[in-house]
């Protein structure tokens, strides 16, 4: 019955372009209206440094080669004299200027003071924030190397010995380094959760195509000759029930990897994502055994369909995060696309079956409310 029932819902194509055609032009639309939602990333523009330093400095050769050899940005450097560096950065619109003085590696390696001064464009970009950061972490590295010296001083080391110990610690490696990295903080980006949310809410319309059958079959006669025969009602409201629930499973799979695509977001592993969806499908379908017992037309159906789907799409997040507090939030975090975007987010940042037990617990208990609830419900509609 669930396969007959399946197949007249697929060659209904107001049900096939609802549940399929039209989610994907929808994903279709807000991706182009939303596509650069969240998007952090920034792109750093060509840059120009003008500098002043002696060819046959080391230390000062490496500074700017340092400065140069950025991957993050092209940087391009033009040399002039101490005294022509603000000229020519107002002339060429330079972002920043560095001037090294004579002899920088002879007063690092020898202990010296030594001070590398920056000049700073008019206009503070961030690029030249970020050629300043070099600079300064350069410098900083070079400066392990007076300290070394210094230190090789006052304990008395041999002169020959100080500048080999201060280029060792100039050029060396730093004794700390940071790496950059990112946690996982268990929550989709605005992108993500824009997906995730119209994904959950069309879910809810979709699964209840399968009441919309049921009371369409109760009105054309066709429910009463199936009751004739040797099948009980519990098994009609079933197969009707099982039928939305794979076209809704299809149509979050679909509407999910379309919008993974065009928002170029990573919902995490496959296995993950399925397991969530069979339970958010369950969890939505549970409310068509509800809405079967309560309504009499179709047009009653529309309207409780369209008054869940919304009312848990709103509280779950679909449009916009939605926070709570004290009973408040319990009733938030029991919501079921809630929580299948809250399980999306786990997978997302790496999680696996065990770290969504949560929401899949949720999801779960609310299909099992759902189902109970259900049972105790009186039959209006086959009432009438």
């Amino acid at each position: 019955m669930v396969a007959n029932d399946l197949r007249q819902r697929i060659r209904d194509k107001s049900v096939f372009i609802f549940s399929l055609i039209v989610p994907l032009a929808l994903m279709g639309v807000l991706s182009l209206v939303f596509g650069g939602l969240g998007d952090d990333t920034v792109d750093l523009q060509p840059a120009t440094v003008v500098a002043s330093a002696d060819d046959a400095d080391q230390l000062g050769a490496a500074l700017l080669g340092a400065v140069e050899s950025l991957e993050i940005m092209d940087v391009t450097i033009k040399r002039a004299p101490a005294a022509d560096v603000r000229d020519e950065m107002q002339a060429s619109g330079a972002e920043l200027g560095i001037i090294i003085p004579e002899e920088f590696s002879d007063a690092v390696l020898s202990g010296q003071a030594a001070s590398v001064q920056l000049v700073q464009g008019s206009d503070a970009t961030l690029e030249s924030g970020v050629l300043i950061s070099v600079v300064q972490g350069a410098v900083d590295q070079i400066a392990a190397g007076t300290v070394t010296a210094a230190a090789g001083g006052i304990a008395e080391l041999p002169h020959q010995d100080l500048a080999t110990l201060a280029q060792q610690a100039a050029a060396g490696p730093p004794l700390l380094t940071l790496t950059e990295g990112q946690a996982a903080a268990e929550q989709l980006s605005p992108r993500g959760t824009l997906v995730a949310g119209q994904a959950g809410l069309f879910l809810m319309f979709t699964v209840g195509f399968g009441v919309l059958g049921l009371l369409a079959e109760r009105e054309q006669g066709t429910l009463a000759r199936l009751r004739s025969m040797p099948v009980t009602a519990g098994t009609v409201i079933t197969a009707k029930a099982c039928t939305g629930f794979i076209l809704g499973v299809a149509a979050t799979t679909v509407l999910l990897t379309a919008g993974s695509r065009l928002f170029n977001v990573s919902f995490g592993s496959p296995l993950v994502v399925a397991a969530l969806i069979l339970c958010v499908a369950t969890a939505a379908t549970s409310l068509t055994f509800v809405v079967a017992r309560l309504v009499r037309t179709a047009e009653q159906a529309n309207v409780a369909q369209s008054i869940l789907a919304m009312v848990l799409g709103i509280a779950g997040g679909a449009f916009f995060p939605v926070q709570g507090t004290g009973f408040a939030a319990t009733l938030l975090d029991l919501n079921p696309i809630g929580a299948f975007i809250r399980g999306l987010g786990i997978s997302a940042g790496g999680g696996t079956l065990n770290d969504v037990m949560g929401p899949v617990a949720v999801m779960l208990a609310f299909a099992a409310v759902g189902l109970v609830i259900s049972r105790f419900l009186p039959d209006w509609g086959a009432q009438a």
